[in-house]
């Protein structure tokens, strides 16, 4: 090899040594620049899911506002905070009756308030107790 190379000339030598040198900095040029490419592509891809939930955010508060500032909504905030009864509307108000005698004739809605008073003195031990031994 060395044969080979004792008839090329020092100028030769030096163009295959530059081509070399050129030949690295290429491949590290291109190199750098695909890097630089995936970076770029992974900051738009981070864009791209940030604006995607933004983007969801706005619609939940279009939905939100529509829905705020509807007529049903106003007339529902209106009849429960202002007592808002529309023509022809009645109200009917359903209380809890705890004075309803059963068919023995016995007063169980009485009886039944005597055991809720019974155990909220209870303590939560005593109350599994009756739970699962009592009467």
């Amino acid at each position: 090899m060395s044969f080979r190379f004792s008839y090329t000339s020092n100028f030769t030598k030096l163009i295959i040594v530059v081509e070399f040198i050129l030949v690295g900095y290429l491949l590290y040029s291109l190199t750098r620049n695909i890097y630089n490419s995936y970076q770029v592509d992974q900051v738009i891809e981070s864009f791209q899911k940030e604006n995607a939930t933004i983007e969801e955010e706005n619609r939940k508060r279009i939905e939100d506002y529509l829905y705020f500032t509807s007529e049903e909504y106003i007339d529902k905030i209106a009849k429960q905070n202002l007592g808002l009864i529309n023509k022809g509307e009645e109200v009917i108000v359903l209380a809890p009756d705890s004075t309803k005698p059963t068919e023995n004739g016995d007063n169980a809605g009485n009886d039944q308030a005597g055991v809720l008073t019974k155990r909220s003195r209870m303590s939560n031990p005593q109350q599994w107790w009756d739970f699962f031994f009592g009467r």
